[in-house]
């Protein structure tokens, strides 16, 4: 796949952007031959519509449409849809409207590049960019390879993406950026008092582990948490075969914070920055932890145990109690966790949740600007009696099946309560259907507005 920019070479292809208002002129600045062709092939400046133009050696010229501005309001990426359809190349940017986003063109590019080819061999010609003029190359290539690390580690299936490779992974991101990691075993996981991600993964033979990384020496504290349940079978309350097939994206979370460290520390930000990532798979077996146990976290709050399948919130408690005592400046939770956000924003959508007002602004403009929506949802206090079930502080998955997400929001809250810039993102880490810049498979939600908004958040 790529994720860098191409060099400029002598076969370079000229390429020029155009718009439906731009197609008249730009044609009229072609030769007879050339509009000619343009005009048997019906261009009109769509959205992805493409075209080669011939010339003397072969292919002298090409051209994409951006369509209009409510065409591109729907679908930021369609344009993109032209570039499969090019023929292979390395392309430079000609011409453009005024005011059009290149970086996002440029950055969508490489994005729509990807291929997951682990398994099979999915090499073929394909179509380059040169970085547009005036575009930071450095910086959209940090974005790119963050993505891509995301999106390999979800669609990697859970054969070869349990806890030790995931800590494998992390150790290998840390290598290459001069960070640390410590581990926490399973055995450990107990003596130091983590006691609820212990439980999760306890009955797997893969074991459970805490994988905490850090670099940056300077700056404010930055930390995120990503749920990384490698597998999740639903424990004792065991998955139906439907909704079993595609657990090997449940450590999205994880995938997606690697992700965004990655862009974080290629661009060498300013901050001090810690990840935290339970590593578990939630299997079964005679150890199991089971339906009505009532689990001590390591904050010291009981939680009662009414679905095995909840499991998310569990590991992700510890975790973030653990990150809440050091009192970073920005707290954020990453997490494949409830089918409920699905429901009710899609697959396109990250919502999250925050009370600092500050940040979600941050992160709406962050979203714009990088074209990755999120969707901000309520820490609605009056549902916080829906989890607190009267045996136990807290209940793990209330009934009724109302507010799931939110409900699952404000149980994770009460782990980070002393950190008043706390957000979390119940994102879904997956791409149903292919579209220009996403292919089918794993795909990281709210990590590029995240990146976007970061020097708002904390000040750099």
């Amino acid at each position: 796949m790529t994720t860098s920019f191409a060099a400029r070479s002598d076969a370079t292809v000229p390429l020029d952007l155009v718009d439906p208002d731009g197609v008249e002129a730009w044609a009229n600045s072609l030769d007879a031959a050339q509009g000619s062709w343009v005009a048997a092939q019906g261009f009109a400046g769509q959205l992805g519509q493409s075209l080669a133009l011939p010339g003397p050696g072969g292919v002298s010229s090409a051209v994409i449409g951006l369509g209009t501005s409510t065409a591109r309001a729907r679908r930021r990426d369609g344009a993109l849809a032209g570039m499969a359809s090019l023929p292979a190349g390395v392309y430079e940017i000609r011409s453009a409207p005024e005011g059009a986003d290149l970086e996002n063109f440029a950055l969508g590019w490489l994005l729509a590049s990807y291929r997951f080819d682990r398994y099979a061999d999915q090499s073929f010609p394909k179509a380059e960019l040169i970085a547009p003029e005036g575009v930071d190359a450095a910086r959209v290539e940090a974005i790119a390879q963050g993505e891509t690390l995301t999106r390999d580690l979800i669609n990697t299936p859970s054969s070869d993406m349990g806890p030790v490779e995931l800590e494998a992974s992390t150790c290998a991101l840390a290598e290459d950026f001069g960070a640390s990691v410590e581990v926490t075993l399973d055995g450990q996981l107990l003596e130091q008092n983590f006691p609820m991600i212990h439980a999760v993964g306890r009955a797997s033979d893969r074991r459970p582990r805490l994988l905490d990384m850090r670099w940056g020496d300077a700056g404010p504290k930055l930390t995120l948490v990503g749920k990384g349940v490698c597998f999740d079978t639903g424990g004792l309350n065991i998955k139906p075969a439907g909704s079993m097939g595609l657990m090997k994206k449940d450590m999205g979370g994880a995938a997606t914070v690697l992700g965004l460290a990655r862009m974080i520390m290629a661009q060498a930000l300013p901050v001090q920055l810690r990840v935290l990532i339970p590593a578990v798979e939630n299997s079964i077996n005679g150890s199991a932890f089971r339906p009505q146990d009532v689990l001590t976290s390591r904050k010291g709050l009981t939680v009662e145990i009414n679905n095995t399948d909840a499991e998310g919130r569990l590991v992700l408690a510890d975790a973030l109690t653990l990150a809440e005592e050091e009192a970073p400046d920005v707290l954020i939770s990453m997490a494949t966790l409830t089918g409920a956000a699905r429901v009710a924003v899609g697959p396109d959508l990250a919502p999250y949740y925050t009370d600092d007002d500050g940040l979600a602004s941050a992160l709406e403009a962050g979203a714009e600007g990088a074209a990755d929506p999120v969707w901000r949802m309520p820490f609605h206090a009056p549902y916080e009696a829906m989890i607190e079930p009267g045996i136990a502080d807290l209940d793990n998955a209330p009934s009724g099946g109302f507010a799931g997400s939110i409900t699952a929001a404000l149980f994770l809250r009460r782990f980070a309560s002393e950190v008043p810039r706390y957000m979390h993102f119940d994102i879904y880490g997956w791409q149903p259907g292919a579209t220009p810049t996403r292919p089918k498979g794993g795909v990281g939600q709210g990590a590029r507005a995240v990146f976007e908004a970061l020097p708002e958040m904390l000040g750099l």
